[in-house]
């Protein structure tokens, strides 16, 4: 697990090998650790990760941004509100 600011508002969580429930409970972490209206770049490979994740932000009112998916890892980027 990898939690790293990447630039003004952006941050990055790598949670690349880890399995349910670690990444959800990793990003829930991340995103209690920035300001309202900044940016969590998460970065996954655990499929069913995602619909923990999406249900976490659903439920906290954070917005995914865009989902991507290339070589086998989903970056997810979220604003936390």
């Amino acid at each position: 697990m990898k939690f790293e600011k990447s630039s003004d508002e952006h941050y990055k969580l790598d949670v690349t090998g880890y399995v349910c429930p670690h990444p959800q409970i990793y990003t829930k972490k991340a995103l209690s650790k920035i300001e309202s209206g900044e940016h969590l770049k998460v970065i996954f490979d655990n499929p069913s990760s995602g619909e923990s994740i999406e249900s976490m932000c659903d439920n906290n009112g954070d917005e995914i941004v865009s989902q991507e998916k290339e070589h086998g890892l989903f970056i997810w980027d979220i604003v936390k509100h």
